[in-house]
């Protein structure tokens, strides 16, 4: 570890509480940590407080902190040509479009680059609805899509509040949750049978003319890690077809081997017509996003300009970095190795831990990304604390997330569950590392326990 430093320390957190306006926060109730520095799955603080990082920061660093082929390429770039306009042609963005294109699904095959995920939705749904000439959009309410102004009125869950009312024409509906299914459904068969039919009537409320596309998260990520059951992505495929609706799978979480595969849609042998991406595609480590574009799609822009773009689409240090990245995980075989851990360690682990603690009522996920859902009754599966807690109601989670951190582990917490999502180059002996202290930790939620 480097940079101990206390003194540093404070200093650091006495400028960030005097300047910096932080996301998601009350400004005035909120207390960061100062990191000092990060390598591999760990990050430490400026007191020597080492972490593991079961989070991946924001489910992004999937090769980790600092990895030294990615961090070279940067500094490489930067020597060499540290930015120039999307108008122009560049060998590291060509490239990376090119390598993104190969592993992608189907006849998406063209990339358009932004800066983030949230970008990447922006402009996925421009593409839908010029594409169409329709001007609705079909959302689940268990998602997360972004924070613009568009983006966040897609997602269905309790961030979105405080921007309505937001842009036109979006329209709600459930998406399967076997755990807490909204159609009383008896078990996964039933669930995936009931949630199309749903979605199928949403459509013909709303008239099959007027909707532009459906967006969801192939996996959702933040409501829930929610894994679709075999044969929703397909039938979501078969009526988009059928009414011409562009299905637009969000896989700015997902995608690049999140769950053992390139894109989660392979999983399921699914080919929608747009794919949005972020995170995993450089780790982070210079802001970058896109959306992969179906042939179709991207024909309609063939002698009509697409009316969309940002100054620094394809910026040739973030793509400098994502063509690094994606090299790696050819050559260290990333995608197999979490297919791997999820099936051998995670899987295995985090169902013998359900088993010895009565607060849990579900695990649940593949590859690296897995939810423990936590409750007070596995009976009633009453849980936790309740939905969008804070303050007081929100205490439990709390302190499971103090036990974990006090034990060297940093958790990823969402209203009454722990998601498990390291790096992806995390090894076997730290994911037990890891799920170990996790089984200590919910010592604490076990407390609160009813029946």
């Amino acid at each position: 570890m480097t940079n101990i430093d206390p003194a540093v320390g404070k200093a650091v957190l006495a400028a960030d509480r005097k300047h910096v306006f932080h996301s998601w926060s009350a400004q005035g109730l909120i207390n960061p940590l100062p990191v000092a520095g990060a390598e591999g799955c760990y990050f430490w603080d400026y007191e020597g407080n080492r972490y593991l990082d079961f989070t991946s920061q924001l489910v992004n660093t999937n090769l980790g902190h600092q990895h030294p082929k990615v961090v070279a390429a940067i500094k490489e770039q930067a020597e060499r040509l540290c930015t120039i306009a999307p108008s122009f042609a560049n060998d590291q963005r060509s490239e990376l479009a090119r390598m993104i294109a190969e592993v992608a699904p189907g006849d998406l095959d063209m990339v358009f680059f932004t800066n983030s995920g949230t970008e990447a939705v922006e402009n996925a749904i421009r593409m839908a609805r010029l594409h169409t000439g329709r001007h609705k959009v079909l959302a689940a309410y268990r998602s997360y899509h972004g924070s613009t102004h568009g983006s966040i009125a897609l997602t269905g869950e309790p961030r979105r509040w405080g921007s309505e009312p937001a842009i036109p024409g979006v329209v709600r509906f459930h998406g399967p949750y076997p755990y807490r299914s909204a159609f009383h459904a008896a078990d996964e068969r039933e669930e995936c049978a009931r949630a199309l039919a749903h979605l199928e009537e949403v459509i013909t409320y709303e008239g099959p003319q007027t909707v532009a596309a459906i967006i969801l998260e192939t996996v959702v990520g933040t409501n829930g890690v929610l894994v679709p059951p075999d044969g929703y992505l397909s039938g979501v495929r078969e009526i988009c077809d059928r009414h011409g609706i562009v299905f637009i799978a969000d896989e700015v979480m997902v995608g690049f081997g999140r769950i053992g595969e390139w894109f989660a849609v392979d999983a399921w042998g699914v080919v929608p017509d747009l794919i949005t991406f972020a995170k995993g595609v450089n780790g982070g480590y210079v802001p970058l996003g896109g959306v992969v574009i179906s042939r179709r799609i991207a024909d309609t822009f063939r002698e009509r300009p697409y009316p969309g773009g940002h100054t620094y689409s394809g910026h040739p240090l973030a793509c400098a970095s994502g063509v690094a990245t994606l090299r790696v995980y050819h050559e260290e075989g990333i995608i197999e190795r979490v297919r791997r851990l999820g099936e051998e360690v995670a899987g295995p682990l985090l169902r013998e831990l359900a088993e010895r603690h009565p607060s849990v009522g579900e695990v649940r996920g593949r590859g690296l990304m897995w939810a423990i859902e936590l409750v007070r009754n596995r009976d009633t599966r009453e849980m936790l604390v309740p939905y969008n807690a804070s303050g007081p109601a929100a205490e439990p989670m709390n302190r499971v997330a103090a036990a974990c951190k006090k034990r060297g582990l940093w958790p990823f917490t969402h209203f009454n569950r722990v998601h498990v999502v390291p790096p992806l180059v995390i090894t076997a002996e730290q994911l037990k590392e890891g799920i170990a202290i996790l089984d200590e930790a919910l010592a604490v939620a076990d407390e609160y326990v009813t029946g």
